[in-house]
């Protein structure tokens, strides 16, 4: 068998096992974002305003993302250091087990305050492991790739998202639709975390199968390893960490808005049922499924900064427009996936875009912290603060505003970072700041 084989044959499995690995992840994480939406309010946080009841279930939610940069910190710097595919079979295995109780928690009507306590710990534990997750699996695949393709290659990881949450939304509408209010209320929720230990121990057997990535493997053979990754990356790498950090606010908000937030606004504010409002979800997830891939292989072509721009502001005016037209599942369904198209366009080539921000010494640690520190300030307060800005304005358009905002600060990132260049991986390991093309 040729070497050109071979290293197909390579890359080919490290985007299966990449693709698999985050999206079972994802299904973990993305099933408690819809339950918070849909039920936790109600279980874990019972109150006479049914608005207040969701705001401190998305108040857990954001403890998954305030939880990330943990997640990132440790097992970023555990990733350049003892390298890519041992630090991903052990993220994979954290949020599984976390996920896989969640589902046998007790309500707060069982267990009273303990209840949401331990599902606040839960979740924490889910975002401790998306945190150290999400940079591995993006170099798992880019970099068993050429470099004017890793932008359709590294978005393996970020098809993980909408696939893993398609499944959970999938999963809690065959439960709800099956099952009646009551039942679907006291067990039927359960079943959708439970099955995680499946998916987990599927998803295990993939990434333990795996190679280490070529990269690591030379960094490793010339004794080329960080011995402090995340002090060295916040000394050396400040603008690559800042502009990966702005580009990503933008992304996280508009998910917050039309993956996640979209839910409770649908069924709350326009009296949608929960299903109807479910489905919305996966008609928009299932269509990026084949969008994320595609941005990622047009910013191979036409420059990532390009490809993610043009998502960043049709996101923005997009958001207006969907407030202005919403009243129905006639009309959210469309608005919910043109919503997620542009967050595509951005979400498709992040991956590559962040990841070439670093140099491969530091490239885990690098990828991981600015994933983790936007999450906090992006998709972590965003569906808080849309439950509070509606809840005292009574509009939508002031969450509007916030995604604008939001996106602006993505061009930022943009403009701040660099563009994709062909020798990323050859960058010499005593190169300090990288300066933007």
């Amino acid at each position: 068998m040729s070497t050109a084989t071979t290293e197909r044959r390579s890359l080919y499995k490290a985007f299966a096992a990449s693709l698999s690995g985050t999206s079972l992840e994802w299904y973990d994480f993305a099933v408690y974002s819809s339950a918070a939406a849909l039920v936790f309010g109600d279980l874990f946080f019972p109150t006479s305003d049914p608005l207040t009841g969701t705001l401190q279930a998305f108040a857990t939610y954001a403890v998954g993302y305030v939880a990330r940069p943990l997640g990132g910190i440790v097992f970023g710097r555990l990733g350049d250091v003892i390298g890519r595919k041992k630090v991903l079979v052990a993220t994979l295995l954290l949020i599984g087990i976390a996920t896989f109780f969640i589902g046998l928690l007790p309500t707060h009507a069982q267990a009273g305050a303990i209840a949401p306590a331990l599902l606040v710990f839960l979740r924490f534990v889910q975002g401790v492991g998306v945190g150290g997750e999400w940079g591995g699996a993006v170099l798992l695949s880019s970099e068993f790739s050429k470099p004017g393709e890793r932008g359709f290659w590294a978005s393996a990881a970020q098809v993980g998202p909408p696939l893993g949450t398609l499944m959970a939304n999938g999963v809690l509408a065959v439960l709800a639709g099956a099952l009646s209010e009551e039942a679907f209320l006291s067990w039927g929720w359960r079943v959708a975390f439970l099955l995680s230990a499946v998916l987990v121990a599927f998803g295990l057997f993939i990434r333990a199968r795996l190679e280490e990535t070529p990269v690591f493997r030379e960094l490793e053979a010339r004794g080329d390893r960080p011995t402090a990754p995340v002090t060295e990356v916040l000394r050396t790498q400040t603008r690559p960490l800042i502009a990966a950090i702005l580009a990503r606010v933008g992304p996280d908000v508009l998910y917050a808005m039309f993956a996640v937030f979209v839910l409770t606004y649908a069924t709350k504010e326009l009296g949608m049922t929960r299903g109807q409002a479910v489905t919305a979800v996966l008609v928009g997830s299932a269509f990026q499924v084949g969008l994320i891939p595609l941005a990622g292989w047009l910013s191979d072509k036409y420059g990532r900064r390009l490809v993610y721009g043009i998502g960043a502001v049709g996101g923005a005016i997009w958001s207006v427009v969907f407030f202005a037209m919403a009243s129905s599942l006639a009309t959210v369904l469309p608005g919910v996936v043109v919503g997620l198209f542009f967050h595509s366009l951005m979400y498709g080539p992040q991956a590559a875009f962040v990841s070439e921000q670093f140099t491969a010494r530091l490239r885990y640690t690098g990828s991981s912290l600015g994933y983790t520190f936007a999450g906090i300030i992006g998709g972590a307060i965003a569906p808080l603060a849309f439950t509070y800005l509606l809840a005292k304005t009574g509009t939508g358009y002031v969450i509007a505003a916030y995604i604008i905002v939001a996106c602006a600060i993505t061009l930022v990132g943009l403009a701040l970072g660099r563009a994709v260049v062909d020798d990323v991986d050859e960058i010499p390991a005593t190169e300090g700041v990288v300066s933007p093309a």
